[in-house]
């Protein structure tokens, strides 16, 4: 699936802490998913990604951070379901406002290349 063009210029951000561990806008994207919804299943599918791919996703932030940035239970009476760990949300929220600083910092550069090549923002 193909990412739209931020009308931000930002393009995408990846962080990598080292070569275990690293966040970028799908892993981060999973993450909201998944706080939004309680569920890794139904946080895949709103980004078109099948479970396999989205468990092994979180598996891999959870090996990479060392520590559960999502925790899981199982089905049965409580119902399953999935949730953000108190660091999960804040490697979240942390990427999120580097996202922000991101853009900001660089916002009169992508104005003045826009400009160079006559290039409108793209339409979001």
């Amino acid at each position: 699936m193909k990412r739209p063009v931020p009308a931000s210029g930002l393009g995408h951000l990846r962080v990598v802490l080292d070569e275990n561990f690293y966040i970028g806008p799908g892993r981060a994207d999973l993450l909201e998913g998944i706080e939004k919804t309680g569920s890794i299943s139904a946080a895949g599918k709103a980004m078109a990604m099948s479970y396999k791919r989205a468990w092994s996703l979180v598996q891999a932030l959870n090996e990479g951070a060392g520590a559960p940035l999502v925790e899981t239970s199982r089905g049965g009476t409580a119902q399953g379901g999935a949730h953000l760990t108190a660091t999960g949300r804040e490697i979240l929220a942390r990427y999120r406002a580097m996202e922000q600083k991101a853009r900001a910092a660089i916002a009169p550069d992508v104005e003045a290349l826009r400009a160079l090549t006559k290039r409108p923002p793209p339409k979001t």
